[in-house]
């Protein structure tokens, strides 16, 4: 009792003009309208109209993005601006605020109020976002596209390759899908359907014995009804023929893997990762589809490797007799590609465990498909300076 009666005593002791309480109070109430007034106005800020509102967006960007499926599809759901470009987590969402505070300074000075600047900065400024969206791992892409919720029986067998090795890997959805919802800059070639016309190239009829290459990254299956997954296979990658039941090739991958762990990645050569795609973890431990050879230690980093041969199952399709074909089409496309910001190394001069990492960082300013990447990946790999002549 006594602890409430001083409380009361202090809040209602008079201040030179107003009691304590009253000011409390006051500023609570204040306070509440402080934030309800701040709240509204950035969500005002989160309107499409008002992302439209200045014609450098209105008649550039949006007019683009009403010519994607992400404004009008099946579903009718669509995106707006700040679905995709401002955070949902308020924290995330007020430091993008104040980064976006300069588009203001832009806006007042004329840095790209015409379509010519806007197109002159194009570029620049999509690098910016996908560097947004590389940092946060397509954060707001994931907060409508989430691998969990996937259904990928519905989804055609190379998207099914493709999106399943991204979901393993958690992968950002910006290091395939760039251009998906506004055009690519200028002399930002992709890959998009090129490989797709290479395909139509590969060799029909395979027989028995012979070996053939993978023109892409492939399904691989545990028997001839193709009703179980065993892993992938990755672009240029040898097989051999075993046998062929319609639809249905069995083939084998001589292949190498590192022990440690579930060795699920097959690799083409010792110590050199080259890969030549993966196993599903219960295939990697069966000796069931798999015979397993001698056994080296790598000197250079202490992990040991394992000569493996793999049987399994795949589809009649998509194999090319010569490799020559895949990297007359791997080499113009580095060439053109790859080229857009800088002059880009030759491709031996690094080695073969170096031009992932490279690669990788090229990626950034260029726009192919997994399949596509997969593939110049292994021609600068098989090119390097481990196989060259002439190497640096």
């Amino acid at each position: 009792m006594q602890t409430i009666k001083r409380f009361w005593k202090i809040i209602s002791k008079p201040s030179n003009h107003l009691s304590f309480g009253f000011l409390t109070i006051g500023g609570f109430i204040a306070g509440i309208i402080f934030w309800g007034g701040f709240n509204t106005a950035l969500e005002v800020t989160n309107t499409e109209e008002f992302c439209i509102s200045c014609h450098e967006m209105s008649d550039n960007v949006y007019v683009e993005l009403q010519d994607t499926v992400h404004w009008q599809n099946r579903s009718g759901v669509r995106a707006t601006c700040p679905d995709c470009h401002v955070p949902h987590k308020w924290t995330d969402k007020i430091a993008r605020k104040m980064q976006a505070s300069k588009e203001v300074w832009g806006t007042i000075f004329g840095t790209i109020n015409t379509r010519e600047k806007f197109l002159e900065k194009r570029g620049e400024l999509a690098q910016h976002e996908w560097d947004r969206f590389t940092a946060n791992n397509s954060l707001e892409c994931k907060n409508c596209h989430n691998y969990n919720s996937m259904d990928f029986d519905i989804m055609s067998e190379r998207a099914q390759v493709q999106m399943k090795m991204a979901a393993e890997r958690d992968q950002s959805c910006i290091d395939c899908h760039k251009g998906i919802a506004h055009h690519l800059p200028e002399h930002m070639n992709s890959g998009d359907g090129t490989l797709a016309k290479l395909e139509e190239m590969a060799t029909s009829g395979y027989k028995t014995g012979n070996s053939y290459y993978s023109v892409r990254q492939l399904p691989l299956f545990t028997d001839k009804t193709l009703g179980t997954e065993a892993g992938q296979l990755n672009a240029a990658t040898k097989v051999t023929i075993l046998a062929v039941e319609g639809d249905a090739i069995q083939v084998e991958i001589d292949a190498w893997r590192k022990t440690k762990g579930f060795g699920r990645v097959m690799f083409e050569d010792f110590a050199m990762n080259i890969n030549d795609g993966f196993l599903t973890k219960e295939v990697a431990q069966s000796d069931q589809y798999m015979q397993k050879g001698e056994s080296k230690v790598d000197d250079l980093t202490g992990l040991p490797w394992q000569k493996v041969e793999v049987k399994l199952w795949m589809r009649n399709s998509s194999l090319t007799e010569s490799r020559d074909t895949l990297w007359t089409f791997a080499k113009s496309t580095y060439d053109v590609s790859c080229s857009v910001c800088h002059t880009q190394p030759a491709e031996n001069h690094f080695d073969t465990n170096t031009w992932p990492g490279m690669f990788n960082g090229m990626l950034s300013f260029v726009n192919l498909d997994g399949d596509t990447q997969a593939l110049v990946l292994k021609y600068l790999q098989k090119h390097s300076s481990d196989f060259s002549e002439e190497s640096h």
